[in-house]
């Protein structure tokens, strides 16, 4: 089915993503995925303070993000939010042992200083990323919000931790942390908590996963996975639903993850 989709018309090939994008919009398939973690949590701070933290250290082993992110919500005390407005000195050095992959306890340590200081002088993380944002997409917004968040003192090493679209990163991370917090949460799966950026303006999370689906399907052309890539995917999508684009990232996630024989 997948592979003859090659040559649906457009319509049939919408029908057949948005029978996807159902299917796999679920919490039974998110056993797996760092979503989990912000699931754990029902205030707003807390829920989209720890969804960016685990999302920022979203790369490599499943099962590794995963217990790495329970060890981020014990570091800070399973309160996020209290732990960034009140934290002290003391509660700092605490975080110095976390290591995932390259990002470790110093990068840990200012990510925390840096979110003190958007929720405390720039009314949180949804402000944060909105005051840029337009209908044309959250690319350039997304590259302004990471001149914000290093405003304060830090190591150079720790800006490799925040993508930026204005470089040609396709800021997946980031793209998947705003699809979490924005998007409706009807089907168990996203939060939607933020009502200052729509489902419109959001632009799918790139990888090789979805990429090579992506291009299986004649939704993208670019052999890169840039931010070239993305606004050339986000063009196809938002054809096929311009109020809601993003949801189809769910049907090119679950035919990477669970249908891996057709593709």
């Amino acid at each position: 089915m997948a592979k003859s989709s090659l040559k649906l018309k457009k319509s049939e090939l919408k029908e057949f993503l948005d029978e996807k994008a159902t299917l796999y919009e679920s919490p039974k398939f998110i056993g797996t995925d760092p979503i989990q973690i912000p699931h754990q949590f029902t205030k707003k701070e807390d829920i989209e303070i720890i969804g960016f933290l685990v999302a920022t250290i979203a790369w490599g082993n499943r099962k590794s993000i995963i217990n790495n992110g329970n060890k981020l919500i014990e570091l800070l005390d399973n309160a996020p939010y209290d732990f960034i407005i009140n934290h002290t000195s003391e509660d700092l050095n605490t975080l110095q042992n976390f290591v995932h992959r390259t990002f470790n306890g110093t990068d840990l340590i200012t990510f925390i200083t840096s979110l003190k200081n958007i929720y405390t002088r720039h009314k949180g993380l949804e402000y944060a990323f909105s005051i840029n944002a337009s209908n044309s997409g959250m690319q350039p917004a997304i590259s302004d919000f990471k001149k914000l968040f290093f405003e304060i003192p830090h190591l150079n090493r720790t800006q490799k931790h925040v993508s930026d679209p204005s470089k040609n990163s396709a800021a997946k991370r980031i793209n998947m942390f705003l699809r979490w917090m924005v998007r409706p949460a009807q089907a168990g799966v996203d939060f939607g908590i933020w009502q200052r950026i729509t489902p419109a303006q959001l632009s799918c999370p790139l990888d090789v996963h979805s990429g090579r689906v992506a291009r299986q399907l004649g939704l993208l052309k670019r052999s890169q996975n840039d931010a070239k890539a993305v606004e050339e995917l986000d063009q196809y999508l938002r054809e096929l639903d311009p109020l809601d684009p993003v949801k189809y990232d769910f049907a090119l996630f679950g035919l990477s993850a669970f249908e891996k024989d057709l593709f």
